[in-house]
């Protein structure tokens, strides 16, 4: 059988044999008829908030708040609709659209101008946030460890805010959207070091699909609130990248309707552990770099046998990223159990760690491969196998483990979470 695999902005086709392939999907939803109908009557509708145009007045200073390029979130279609919206009400010198970067880096014009159309950077204040930046921000209280709990200042300081997003299950933040539009999205990089840190990253509720005493989603809600109400406006998405629900309204309120939503799509139960996973990142731009694709990875390790084999089909176009706070950890050590030592006995808390961490902790109970555009000897450094062709190692492995053994194949990784069926998840 031929399974098309979601791979940079295309699909990567791969076979596998039939009678030992289980492929696992997020349930089909379809499309919105009218996604900017939709949107408008959503603002108008909100979910436990009043309308937006209710709480926008001609001298309000309107923040809003969009994701980066390495998110699915459709922004060239919602920020349009939603200046559109709030265009009879103030006027546009008082909206400043600020790009919720998180610890990533900040993305170029061009890069904004593909985000958000030409016409939006052209006429609207669109600003990157600055995590490194300690004069951008604004502290308010601290973390659950004493670190200073410090958000963007034009976030803090502005009238109306308008959080933007897209809700998918997330690797250790249980899901995406709602708060974490805010914190990280939005908070200096100690605060999220302190979010992020060993401790918090190796708790068993700090997974995906968890939110209740998921320590660090409760701590990015708590920092999120401190900023004041926020208006959300978040999506769900299908593998086509179309709406297929929207979620505007209180910040909590409605993200909680929308992880439902998104839940009964995404979370996918077996009822087996296989010996083989193959996953993707959900193609481009989510698999732009190998930082982004422990997520995928993540989601196929849930439900791969002790010892199993578990490959990654993520373009990574834009390296690990060279040079990234990952690159230079993984490049610092011989193995992943040297990461975990690291980590646990510096008191150090160290940029991108985490997602170092989750995949070293991966690396104890399973062996890695990596189908992608990166050099091989990029591969290795980061203590990985290259992978050439995924059909023919799909065969051996299983050749090796006899005819029992069986792969189970994510094509769009990580918008699928399978789970096994007597899992609380």
């Amino acid at each position: 059988m031929k399974i098309k695999l979601a791979y940079g902005e295309g699909q990567l086709e791969v076979e596998f044999p039939q009678d030992r392939t289980v492929v696992i999907e997020p349930t089909a939803i379809s499309a919105l008829p009218d996604e900017r109908a939709a949107l408008m009557a959503a603002l108008d509708q909100p979910i436990g908030a009043p309308a937006l145009r209710s709480l926008v007045h001609r001298a309000a200073r309107v923040t809003i708040v969009f994701t980066d390029i390495t998110r699915a979130t459709p922004n060239r279609r919602l920020i349009p609709w939603l200046l559109e919206y709030l265009s009879s009400l103030i006027p546009r010198e008082n909206i400043t659209l600020l790009n919720g970067l998180g610890t990533h880096r900040p993305n170029t014009r061009a890069e904004l101008e593909n985000l958000l159309t030409p016409g939006v950077v052209e006429n609207y204040r669109v600003l990157n946030h600055e995590p490194d930046n300690l004069a951008a921000h604004v502290q308010l209280g601290v973390t659950r460890d004493g670190t200073p709990a410090l958000l963007n200042r034009h976030l803090v300081e502005t009238d109306v805010r308008i959080i933007t997003g897209f809700i998918e299950p997330h690797f250790f933040a249980g899901f995406s959207g709602g708060p974490k539009g805010i914190m990280p999205g939005l908070a200096h990089l100690q605060t999220v070091m302190s979010n992020h840190g060993a401790r918090n990253i190796g708790d068993a509720n700090s997974a995906f699909g968890i939110t209740k005493g998921n320590p660090i989603w409760e701590e990015m809600r708590d920092i999120a609130l401190r900023a004041g109400p926020s208006f959300l406006l978040n999506v769900a998405l299908n593998d086509e990248r179309r709406i297929t629900g929207l979620f505007a309204g209180d910040l909590l309120t409605a993200h909680r309707v929308g992880i439902e939503f998104v839940r009964r799509s995404a979370m996918q139960p077996v009822g087996e552990l296989f010996d083989v996973v193959v996953t993707t990142n959900s193609g481009y731009p989510l698999d732009l770099n190998l930082y982004q694709g422990v997520k995928g990875l993540s989601a196929g390790a849930r439900i791969l046998k002790r010892g199993g084999t578990l490959i990654l089909a993520a373009e990574c176009r834009e390296g690990v990223p060279a040079n990234s706070p990952m690159d230079k950890l993984l490049r610092s050590v011989s193995s992943p159990e040297e990461v975990l030592a690291l980590l646990a006995s510096s008191g150090e808390a160290r940029a991108e760690q985490w997602q170092a961490q989750i995949l070293a902790l991966i690396q104890r109970r399973a062996h890695i491969l990596v189908y992608s555009s990166l050099p091989d000897e990029i591969v290795r450094a980061a203590h990985l196998e290259p992978c050439r062709d995924i059909s023919a190692t799909v065969a051996d492995v299983l050749n090796k483990r006899g005819k029992q053994a069986r792969v189970a194949v994510l094509p769009q990784g990580p918008l699928t979470i399978p789970y096994l069926k007597q899992d609380a998840n």
